[in-house]
């Protein structure tokens, strides 16, 4: 397949102004394919040649100004228009389109608990080819008219309202002018809730099978929804730009939610089966947020090509943590971003593949992919919490309220918003991009505190790194008042790196915290006082915040070999039984057991470190008994089965249904529990089975494929490893689970042949099913716990030798740049 080039884009976008796409899709042909017919209106402005793209199943006819076009002139997915004249022109495509089983173009599904089919549309990047015919890139917007034709029972849904107009026929309101990834179409027999909110739909839509656990929670998501669009309405001059606001939560997504305009589309694992935290419920709340954000960023003005994507997913990430935080109930979100989606952004801007927020050049689509990572989301949310400290809120607003007035439905790049900033203050906002969006890496400071006279100290920040920061340092004293158990701030400095002069802060503070309230991207570092106050009272802490800065300061000194991997265990089994915050416990033992336990312990340290944490989620849970915090202690039960070295006790409690005082078990923690069993080889393919009767669920399905695939035979390892790589027929999920439960550290010497047919099967699999497969099989597939020199070479021959695909190359370049990383812990 040829994938688009900057140079054609541009070249293309010189060439033409596209107008209207009429759009009509037939979905009542099959259970393989689709008929689309695509009639697209025009204009050249001078004499060329030029393409259009479409990956069909077959193409019936196509026909240019009423001329018709040879079908066999499509070569990969570009049919050529030749020497179009200037002016007017009408292309017409009528294809037949092929269903996907991947999260791409046009995704299928049939529902195992009830037997109905759904499909929806995630058409970007480059994906619009495989539903309809289009000039497809960001930079060539035009109005969408769309109907359909659909089973008898099924709704419709897209960017605009949609009228039933009966006999199966839909049609959508033409959209305002927008970008062919944008594109959305969600058909099936939808349970919907809807209601309206300032004059505008609003609806909630999920498979029919989810309704008892979507209607429950209808209030909450209609609230948060009504409570940002508010919220950014007082933030932002330009209006809502689009006819309803529609929330569809879709099967076997690939990503976390698409801001299509009018019609967002949403993993429905956001649809609770299962009990669940108030941080979880707090993430679905900033992705609604988030998404919404998007209706300006992104689908208002939209960038001009793949090189600025920071314009729409930094300022989404963004807006979506403080609209969240100043709208709704959930005041602490920037909490579950430090610790939980931060690490993301540091961990990508340490590896081979880091590129700048706002990278210079990317010269194609298959590049542009790449940069959907921790960089573009975290580090750019960063960057930006960064200058509006710098900045000041007003002035960025009124920033971008410009950008909003001056490039609406239509295109813009970085020099344009860094202009419209520029409108709005005095402050260099060139400078400043240059220096945070157009370099990698992350800063590094360290305080160093010297004394001074009459007993008066003062702080130098030793500064590795190039960007400039603002950020506030917490002088922090012992509690005399509570026996010292407690820290209470002193003060809070303001300080600007790099400094000009020392700073004065008085006498000694017991700690001293560098970024404290974590308003830059930089990792810190403790004094040798400020560390030991850390190891003793870090949960004395008063600010959760505060307390997310330490633990990511502890988390990245691990990583970086700094401090040894058992000493953050010790560290959380001292602090967490005291933390009140839930991401941060959240958070703390997910790094201590998918990083520290599974990997950066030696194979012989790893019994003791299992039982530090079983010994911690125990403490837990005796802390919650009197049932004042289910959701801790329902964290706790997750990462106690997780931890289990022996399998009697979560046995007893599969057996009885229930954890004594409490949670019952659930599915979700039904299936967690048998999967851990399967990795002890304490259950077998009857159990399993039992339960899939039990929960015959899409997320059933998944749960039996991760437990099979965890089981500890030959003959299970060789029917999991056959399923993912040689049968073509699991769906995006399904091979995710199965990759999930392959490799387990338990299972080292059983799975050590699989290690190097890893990588000739991977490249394989992801040339014949492509990017979205390849990243699940770079991403879950790849043998993270052979934390070995063998597999680290087998892995460099493969990126030098094998000729991966760039979805499959940038995952092996990030898994083997981790596993580097993990011998280096190892050994430090």
């Amino acid at each position: 397949m040829s994938v688009l080039t900057r140079d054609e884009a541009q070249t293309r976008a010189k060439l033409l102004d596209v107008h209207h796409y009429a759009i009509a899709l037939d979905l009542t042909t099959g259970d393989e394919t689709f008929t689309s017919r695509t009639v697209v209106r025009f204009t050249a402005r001078t004499q060329a040649d030029t393409f259009v793209e479409l990956k069909p199943a077959e193409l019936r006819e196509a026909t240019l100004d009423g001329h018709p076009l040879d079908p066999e002139t499509l070569k990969d997915n570009r049919l050529p228009l030749k020497a179009l004249t200037p002016g007017e022109h009408e292309l017409r495509i009528d294809a037949v389109m092929r269903y996907s089983r991947t999260g791409e173009g046009m995704h299928r599904f049939t529902d195992p608990t009830d037997g109905e089919t759904y499909v929806y549309t995630q058409l970007f990047m480059e994906d619009v080819q495989r539903v309809f015919a289009a000039f497809d890139q960001p930079d060539l917007k035009a109005v969408f008219d769309l109907s359909v034709k659909a089973p008898a029972g099924w709704s419709v849904l897209a960017n605009g309202i949609t009228t039933d107009l009966g006999d199966g026929h839909w049609q959508a309101a033409a959209t305002p002018l927008i970008s062919t990834y944008l594109v959305a179409v969600a058909a099936g027999p939808w349970h919907s809730v809807r209601t309206e909110h300032r004059g505008l739909p609003f609806g909630i839509h999920c498979r029919r099978s989810l309704a008892p656990y979507l209607d429950p929670d209808a209030d909450e998501i209609f609230e948060i929804t009504r409570q940002c669009y508010d919220r950014y309405h007082e933030k932002f001059e330009e209006p809502y730009p689009f006819d309803s606001y529609d929330q569809a939560f879709v099967p076997e997504f690939n990503a976390g939610a698409m801001e299509n305009p009018g019609l967002v589309t949403f993993r429905d694992e956001f649809v609770y089966r299962s009990a669940v935290t108030d941080t979880e419920r707090q993430t679905r709340a900033m992705v609604i947020a988030h998404e919404m954000a998007h209706m300006w960023f992104g689908d208002l003005v939209t960038l001009r090509w793949w090189d600025d994507i920071w314009l729409n997913e930094s300022f989404a990430e963004y807006m979506g943590y403080q609209t969240l935080t100043e709208a709704t109930r959930f005041t602490d979100t920037w909490v579950d971003f430090g610790v939980m989606r931060k690490g993301w952004g540091y961990d990508a801007d340490q590896r081979p593949s880091t590129h700048p927020v706002a990278p210079e050049a990317v010269d194609d689509t298959a590049a542009a992919l790449l940069n959907f990572d921790g960089i573009s989301y975290a580090k750019g949310a960063s960057a930006l919490r960064q200058l509006v400290t710098w900045l000041g809120e007003k002035d960025f607003l009124a920033g971008i309220n410009t950008h909003f007035a001056r490039h609406r439905f239509a295109n813009a790049t970085l020099a344009d918003f860094i202009d419209s900033l520029a409108s709005a203050t005095e402050r260099d906002v060139h400078a400043w991009a240059d220096a945070w969006l157009r370099t990698t890496g992350v800063d590094t400071l360290r305080p160093v505190v010297t004394p001074g006279e009459e007993g008066t100290y003062t702080l130098q920040v030793e500064h590795k790194g190039s960007r400039p920061h603002r950020v506030a340092v917490g002088l922090y004293d012992l509690d005399v008042a509570d026996e010292g158990r407690h820290l209470v701030l002193r003060e809070r400095l303001d300080l600007d790196v790099p400094q000009s002069t020392p700073q004065s802060i008085g006498k000694r503070p017991t700690l001293l915290l560098l970024n404290d309230g974590d308003l830059t991207y930089t990792k810190v570092r403790f004094d040798p006082e400020s560390f030991k106050a850390v190891t003793e009272t870090l949960s004395g802490l008063p600010s959760p915040l505060s307390r997310a800065v330490v633990w990511n300061a502890l988390r990245d000194a691990v990583r970086d070999g700094e401090l040894p991997p058992t000493a953050y265990l010790d560290a959380a089994r001292t602090h967490l039984p005291h933390e009140t915050d839930l991401a941060l416990v959240q958070g703390v033992l997910a790094f201590a057991s998918t990083y520290v336990a599974d990997r950066y312990v030696t194979p012989e340290q790893r019994p003791a470190a299992l039982a530090t944490l079983s010994s911690l989620c125990r403490d837990l849970i005796r802390r919650t008994e009197d049932g004042d915090n289910p959701g801790l202690r329902l964290i706790a039960v997750r990462h106690s089965v997780n931890a289990a070295a022996h399998p009697d006790t979560i046995a007893a409690w599969l057996a009885d249904g229930t954890v004594p005082g409490g949670p019952e078990l659930d599915p979700e923690l039904r299936w967690r529990v048998l999967a851990r069993l399967a990795v002890l080889g304490a259950t077998d393919e009857s159990a399993i089975a039992a339960e899939l009767a039990r929960d015959p669920s899409a997320t059933g399905q998944e749960g039996a494929a991760r437990c099979r695939a965890a089981l500890p035979t030959e003959e299970a390892k060789a029917q999991a490893w056959e399923a993912m790589f040689t049968r073509d027929d699991l769906s995006n999920y399904l091979f995710t689970a199965t990759a999930q439960g392959f490799w387990q550290p338990e299972q080292t010497d059983l799975v050590r042949q699989y290690v190097p047919r890893y990588y000739e099967d991977a490249v394989a699999l992801a040339a014949r099913r492509g990017p979205a497969i390849a990243d699940a099989a770079g991403r879950w597939a790849f043998p993270d716990h052979a934390i070995d020199e063998d597999n680290q070479a087998l892995g460099q021959a493969c990126l030098r030798d094998a000729d991966p695909i760039p979805a499959l190359r940038r995952k092996l370049v990030d898994q083997l740049d981790d596993l580097g990383r993990a011998l280096r812990v190892r050994q430090s």
